[in-house]
């Protein structure tokens, strides 16, 4: 499929001679083919399977999420736990505020990308341009091109989301040499109501044995539901991003509840080397948490 060629819903379609200035703002997908299917078929009907092996969800729908970015033969069917909870909040939700860790491009701060739009193989997202410019207005806050080029860590929940979601506009957020803080303050400025929606993209520990990974993702796993903000980067690969969740967690009143933990031995893989996958939901006012 030429991904170049894809233009953003809602929009006019631009006049020719800007036609391909458009078109190069809309980031293709880097790891469709690989992590999940390229043909939207397919992956639709992947999709569907690891969504209904879910029970359905209890009201209230999550504030936030914090779910797995391997390859969907690994770490799908436990995003699919945490996502099958947004199905009551489809045409609620309008706004995704999506922060995940850099694995290919160093980045001080967060990172913005320099795109109007996501591409996946279901369509393409919109960019929040207007949460977007709150947020370079922060001094930790970038925009980069390169961090977001090859990054799967985002892309990967774009599908999900475009399955749960009626239609929504997204902050993408790529999250590298940062503090607690300094993504609290980001996901303050972005806060919104229900229509807003925060997701951290994390996986837990990385190529343990299998009796060892269980008992530490475990404990990684119980400091995450204390609200932890001193997660190390050996217990998730996204510890920055879930340690700055918790504090504007701490601040807000929210309560977090572990939905799923598994890891790659449990789904797909070897047990002599895995990787930790946990899915949590945090919920305003203490909701839906036993």
């Amino acid at each position: 499929m030429d991904w170049s060629a894809i233009l953003i819903p809602g929009r006019a379609p631009p006049c020719r001679d800007m036609a391909s200035n458009l078109q190069q703002r809309i980031r293709p997908p880097a790891v469709a083919g690989m992590f999940y299917p390229a043909d939207p078929a397919q992956l639709g009907h992947d999709l569907d399977a690891m969504l209904k092996r879910v029970s359905a969800p209890e009201p209230p729908v999550p504030k936030a999420i914090i779910a797995p970015h391997a390859g969907y033969i690994y770490s799908g069917p436990v995003a699919a736990t945490v996502y099958a909870t947004l199905r009551p909040a489809r045409e609620t939700i309008t706004r995704v505020v999506l922060l995940g860790p850099t694995h290919r491009v160093a980045v001080r701060g967060l990172a913005l990308p320099d795109a109007d739009g996501f591409a996946t193989p279901l369509g393409t997202v919109e960019i929040d341009v207007e949460a977007a410019a709150r947020l370079r207005r922060l001094a930790h806050v970038t925009v980069s091109a390169a961090a977001h080029a090859l990054e799967h860590s985002l892309e990967v929940h774009l599908p999900f989301l475009q399955k749960v979601l009626a239609r929504f506009r997204l902050v993408p957020l790529a999250v590298g040499h940062a503090s607690p803080e300094q993504v609290a303050e980001v996901l303050d400025a972005v806060w919104g109501g229900a229509e807003t929606l925060i997701v951290i993209s994390s996986d837990l520990s990385h190529y343990l044995p299998y009796g060892e990974a269980q008992a530490t993702d475990r404990r990684t796993c119980d400091s995450i539901l204390r609200l932890s903000t001193s997660i190390a980067h050996d217990q998730a690969c996204g510890a920055t991003p879930v340690s700055g969740l918790a504090l504007a967690a701490q601040r807000r009143g929210l309560v977090s509840r572990l939905l799923d933990l598994r890891n790659s031995g449990d789904t797909a893989g070897d047990k002599r080397k895995v990787v930790g996958y946990a899915s949590f939901a945090f919920y305003q006012d203490g909701g839906h948490v036993h």
